[in-house]
């Protein structure tokens, strides 16, 4: 059943709708008739609760912003300019905030349908007022284009995840983000901006190395940091790699032992390996193989190649039996051929 808030949302959005096609469109009054009230810092309205919200816009705030030269005030709020609402009309400063939640979709009606199958609109539909709506992440009158601020993104999230941030900004991705670096994944590279999946859903478990990979898959990007460019491919052609990208693809159970990134790397308080140090990455590799291999003895990690390729200085055993197959499968099927060659040449010839 839909909660009073998503009724309410909906309520208004028809609302709205509704006298936007009665009159064609909304009449569009200046910026400037609105500002002539609105600039007043004491303007307020208060609601059937008692909570007041301010009025006041700041004029050089909203023309800085992607609405300011798009839009005008009345775009947005349909059918104030002659009957201002009041504080009676709704009954917190929360469900006016939620109502504005369906008002963005006139405009951004592909991103509104996708924040449908997220796991906020999930849980604002069974009631839960406190999920964040458009108007949380982005502001109202101070909207900016979040393509081009990542950490603005991630600090919209800090506002709800408080402690989760607090623990990414200590990471080696939290720490590197800034304003002038948008290589650094923040909360929405990961979890996406509007379709967020639940992370404790098998599904994005399976699907997490994908994330990982786009930036430590990138080439380009691995070699800008120093980082290891062989992470991805290791991985893929490791058994645990292969059963994700399988598992991933299907119907998987939940109780599938799949181990991917985050198992042995965390994930908020990811750290760079290079500081964390060998012996640190060996007891965190250690204890990721023993919550599957319960058996598993100390030195069992230590079969694992890391995510270095095979190498005379690393596992030369493997590296030199790679070789010899490298060298001898080829051989093998090149005889094989040829032997079949002659053997037909010669039925052929007995002709």
């Amino acid at each position: 059943m839909r909660s009073r808030y998503h009724q309410l949302a909906l309520a208004l959005g028809a609302f709205f709708g509704a006298a936007l096609l009665a009159a064609g469109l909304a009449a569009e009054v200046p910026i400037e008739d609105c500002l002539a009230c609105h600039v007043d810092e004491t303007l307020t309205m208060t609601f059937d609760d008692g909570d007041e919200m301010s009025l006041f816009v700041d004029e050089e705030t909203y023309l800085a912003s992607v609405h300011g030269e798009a839009l005008v005030c009345t775009d947005c709020h349909h059918g104030y300019e002659d009957d201002h609402p009041g504080g009676r009309e709704i009954a917190s400063r929360r469900d006016y905030v939620i109502a504005s939640y369906d008002l963005c979709k006139q405009c951004h009606f592909d991103t509104y349908t996708r924040t449908l199958e997220s796991v906020h609109y999930e849980y604002l539909s069974e009631g839960l007022d406190v999920v964040p709506v458009c108007a949380d992440c982005h502001g109202a009158h101070d909207v900016q284009d979040p393509h081009e601020k990542s950490v603005m993104i991630s600090r919209s999230c800090g506002t709800c995840h408080e402690d989760v941030y607090k623990v990414y900004k200590r990471s080696v991705h939290g720490a590197a983000l800034s304003e002038t670096n948008q290589d650094i994944p923040g909360c929405a590279d990961c979890h996406t901006a509007h379709v967020i999946a639940h992370p404790d859903s098998v599904r994005f478990r399976l699907v997490s190395p994908e994330t990982c990979m786009r930036c430590h898959g990138d080439g380009e990007l691995t070699a800008k940091y120093g980082m290891l460019s062989t992470v991805a491919t290791t991985y893929l052609a490791d058994f645990h790699g292969v059963t994700a990208s399988l598992a991933a693809a299907s119907a998987a159970e939940p109780e599938q032992l799949v181990v991917v990134c985050i198992d042995c790397h965390g994930y908020h308080d990811i750290a760079s390996p290079s500081l964390v140090g060998k012996e640190e990455m060996a007891r965190r590799v250690e204890a990721a193989c023993a919550s599957c291999h319960e058996d598993a003895t100390p030195d069992f990690s230590a079969a694992w190649l890391s995510h270095y390729p095979p190498d005379l200085d690393r596992a030369p055993l493997v590296f030199l039996v790679r070789l010899f197959y490298r060298v001898f499968i080829p051989f093998m099927v090149a005889g094989l051929l040829l032997q079949v060659g002659m053997h037909l040449y010669r039925v052929g010839s007995r002709r």
